[in-house]
């Protein structure tokens, strides 16, 4: 059964944070919320987590996972930018955009598009997450919470605990966080293109 953690959404208690990051450092796979929806999330070296994602969610070898970071020096370890992407991506962060962008070696190869070498990477505007990300010091493997035939993700917390408590170590509820995911922002060809319209404004970038 997954641990159920009811959190502030705005000023998260620092205990249930640390309890959080502690079953994140044994290999758990967590729901818990962003700026756009809820999203599961395991360490980047938690391989099970990886095949336990994919079996949640009924995906392939060819999905892009998200790797989520608490802010820009994490990001930067990640991925390649150059002067554009880099001013670009800055003024819209934290915020609920994805960037797909060439990954550098601190990506396992497992993690990055077969052909492309690249990784989707974003810095979530939102209080919970951000607590999980300093206090785990490192970014976080992640996936919107969109279940197989579902045409929107799960945004109550309860709802989660109910449908997927057998599945899932712990969810982090704090409360209603919308039903949009990112928009994704493909920079590998060396300039901005939106492949999916979602919570940011994707005029920033067209």
């Amino acid at each position: 059964m997954a641990r159920y953690f009811d959190v502030h959404p705005e000023n998260p208690q620092p205990r249930s944070i640390a309890q959080v990051v502690e079953l994140l450092r044994n290999d758990a796979l967590i729901a818990y919320p962003t700026d756009s929806c809820y999203a599961l999330g395991a360490r980047i070296d938690n391989h099970a987590g990886v095949d336990r994602i994919r079996t949640i969610r009924h995906l392939d070898d060819r999905h892009h996972f998200t790797l989520v970071c608490a802010d820009f020096a994490q990001l930067g370890q990640l991925v390649h930018l150059d002067n554009s992407a880099f001013r670009a991506i800055k003024a819209v962060t934290p915020g609920p955009y994805t960037f797909i962008l060439p990954a550098t070696p601190e990506v396992p190869r497992r993690l990055a598009h077969a052909k492309k070498r690249s990784v989707g990477v974003r810095i979530p505007d939102h209080p919970v997450a951000q607590a999980i990300l300093r206090e785990l010091g490192e970014p976080l493997l992640s996936s919107t919470l969109l279940m197989p035939g579902a045409e929107w993700p799960m945004v109550e917390g309860w709802q989660i605990k109910e449908e997927l408590d057998l599945v899932l170590d712990a969810v982090v509820d704090a409360g209603d966080c919308g039903t949009e995911p990112t928009t994704v922002v493909d920079w590998t060809e060396g300039a901005p293109e939106v492949v999916r319209v979602g919570a940011g404004d994707p005029d920033r970038f067209s």
